[in-house]
């Protein structure tokens, strides 16, 4: 029994005697914030109040009276205006505990209205190294993916990869004119990385300087007007000055971001210009943005050369970024890259032309849909298909071969305007039915506030960022061992292994122990804190439990199974005892708004309420045996729940460090 959805389940029977719909009023039962409320508290009667036209107290009173909770709360108390406190009983307590040690779920229900879920994340471009960027959707995604698994829900992860489109013509096209063979037989991946950059950058230096005489103009007039609103001679009416000020702040604000672009427009410039060999490079190549994207074209058309070299390509990279999934432990159950369905985007454009859902604008197809001021275009004017066209083949397929109750894209936050347009034109198209939820997430940030990118400015590699994690977790790791008051304990291949688990386990914890909207400065230092938040603070917090076993030579799988009973006696038992059953709450929390932090939140709270039962409750020298046994099994209780929580975020758990 999960004891929020249980709590709240009581409460809509008589709720729904005064609503038509008490679904709002039941996010309102929550833990309570202070012991002293009790363990839950109910705010339902003051909103009430104002619905009824009746005192809140007197609301309170009457739900009391209804409320059947008899079974497992001690009599329900009414505070203040018409607060509903709540306070478990110590017995049903000890019966959910007893039942949780010998529950590998630990005593967490599965949903009994399981749904079957798509989860879209991660998908890189395989065309390019996985960098920073990439952190946030994949383990978020995979956190969702492992929480709504062990909830008992049906969960299908497709890895939407980048395997087609731009990016692949800028490979091909610097295959043919740039490849060094030598290094490409060698290792084909960085060679191929370098290619795309190096047309990527040549593209960008054309695209700059097409576009620098337009841009200086622009700082021109902008600066122009700055200086005629400053000319404006004072009026003397308060309102009228205000607004002339405000309106030169625009204005100033405007010359700052032109300003900006043109400096960042001719830094693209110098990089080439003052390369003799990329110099060289973009004078013989003026037109390569156009032949970039006829290469891409005639890949879709199924040219037999760029088809070969696809095929060639695709493998290489793919193997490349495995290496990285299997290092952090994350798989897909499917990986329907773009290509996949590159034959269907003709189908999605007739499909809603047919349906009268699109229509021809300037050349392009396009989607026109109430509350946007812009048409989503799925297909432009030169034939050609966009994203949109193959998110729409997408979902479409996703439906038609799962049937989901629900599609989470974890994707980050600057692609919202595309996922509203998205979802939008797929209501359009008929599927009205599914939930389909942008999982948004904010950016990381380096502590200069700006996108975390390397000293020299390139965006940070995946790969560097997890060896340069585990590296420094393996300083944490040794530091910490050669400390112990009886000398190290841990030979170099556990060390290794340990700092593996760590470093690897703070990438991922930083990340999604901060609510996914926001954006986060990453620090080394501080995920690998041996306190706080962090996901070394929970694994040294497992071993330290361990390490109690341990020390008292305890088979505590033999004490599991010997039909110890635990016992509530001492407040800080209680605390412990509750939060331990909480576990459950903090599931439905992480799903109620696909938010892992609050899972992570859970973990690190527990750890807390932990170490003051340990602090105040002995173990291994309790004055009786069936005391010592009873607090040993919450100490189990507690490590298997840091285990089991940690493995829905993808972390591993380690016995000693």
């Amino acid at each position: 029994m999960n004891i929020l959805p249980e709590l709240k389940s009581r409460f809509r029977v008589v709720l729904s005697e005064l609503v038509d719909d008490p679904t709002e009023l039941l996010g309102m039962i929550r833990p309570a914030q202070d012991a002293k409320f009790g363990d839950y508290q109910a705010n339902v009667a003051m909103p009430l109040g104002k619905t009824l036209g009746k005192p809140p107290r007197e609301i309170a009173t009457e739900i009391v009276s209804k409320l059947d909770v008899s079974d497992i709360c001690e009599p329900p108390e009414i505070a203040g205006p018409g607060f509903i406190n709540l306070r478990l009983k110590d017995d049903w307590l000890v019966f959910r505990l007893n039942h949780a040690v010998g529950d590998q779920r630990l005593g967490v229900a599965a949903d009994n209205e399981p749904r079957t879920y798509v989860l879209d994340y991660s998908s890189p471009n395989v065309a390019k190294p996985m960098h920073v960027g990439h952190i946030r959707s994949t383990v978020i995604g995979d956190s969702l993916s492992r929480t709504l698994r062990f909830l008992g829900h049906q969960v299908i992860s497709d890895n939407h990869l980048g395997d087609w489109g731009t990016q692949f013509g800028m490979i091909i096209y610097g295959f043919k004119h740039f490849v060094d063979r030598n290094a490409y037989e060698t290792a084909p991946v960085p060679e191929l990385s370098r290619l795309y950059k190096l047309v990527n950058q040549l593209v960008e230096y054309h695209n700059a300087k097409a576009k620098l005489p337009t841009l200086e103009s622009e700082l021109a007039a902008r600066t122009e007007a700055v200086a005629t609103q400053r000319s404006q001679p004072a009026t003397g009416d308060k309102a009228a000055d205000k607004k002339a000020k405000k309106e030169l702040g625009k204005l100033e604000a405007k010359v700052t971001e032109a300003a900006e672009t043109l400096a960042a427009t001719r830094a693209k410039l110098a990089a080439v210009e003052k390369d003799s060999k990329l110099s060289e490079l973009a004078d013989q190549h003026p037109n390569i943005a156009s032949d970039v994207l006829e290469e891409t074209a005639k890949l879709h058309r199924g040219d037999e050369e760029n088809r070969r070299l696809w095929d060639e390509f695709l493998p290489k990279c793919r193997e490349e970024i495995q290496k990285l999934y299997d290092r952090i432990d994350v798989k897909f159950d499917f990986e329907y890259g773009e290509s996949f369905y590159h034959d269907r985007l003709a189908g999605v454009v007739e499909e809603f032309e047919k349906h009268g859902l699109a229509r021809e604008s300037e050349g392009a197809i396009c989607v026109f849909m109430d509350g946007f001021d812009a048409p989503m275009i799925i297909r432009k004017k030169d034939g050609a298909f966009l994203y949109a066209t193959t998110d729409l083949a997408t979902i479409q397929f996703r439906i038609q071969q799962w049937k989901p109750d629900a599609i989470l894209y974890v994707v980050d936050h600057r692609q919202g305007e595309h996922f509203e347009k998205f979802f939008a034109a797929a209501k359009l198209c008929g599927y009205p039915d599914v939930e389909l939820c942008h999982v948004s997430f904010g950016t990381v940030l380096g502590d200069d506030g700006k996108p975390f990118k390397t000293r020299s400015g390139d965006t940070v590699g995946l790969e560097a960022l997890l060896d340069e994690a585990v590296q420094r977790a393996y300083s944490v790791v040794s530091q910490n061992d050669d400390t112990k008051p009886n000398g190290p304990e841990l030979g170099e291949a556990e060390r290794r292994r340990v700092a593996d688990a760590v470093g690897l386990g703070a990438i991922k914890y930083a990340d999604l122990s901060h609510n996914r909207t926001s954006d986060y400065v990453f620090s080394y230092d501080k995920m690998l804190a041996l306190t706080g938040n962090t996901a070394t603070y929970l694994q040294y917090s497992y071993a330290r439990v361990n390490g109690i076993f341990s020390k008292g030579s305890i088979d505590i799988a033999k004490l599991r199974a010997d039909g110890t009973s635990i016992q509530i006696v001492e407040p800080a038992e209680r605390a412990l005892a509750l939060e331990l059953l909480r576990f459950s709450d903090a599931l439905a929390d992480v799903v109620e708004d696909y938010r892992p932090n609050q899972l992570t939140n859970y973990l690190f709270q527990l750890t807390k309420v932990f170490f003051s039962f340990y602090e105040q409750c002995p173990v291994l020298k309790a004055e009786a045996d069936q005391t010592r046994n009873s607090r040993l099994l919450l100490c189990d209780l507690t490590a298997r729940t840091i285990r089991q929580g940690l493995n829905l975020l993808g972390i591993n758990v380690i016995d000693r460090m």
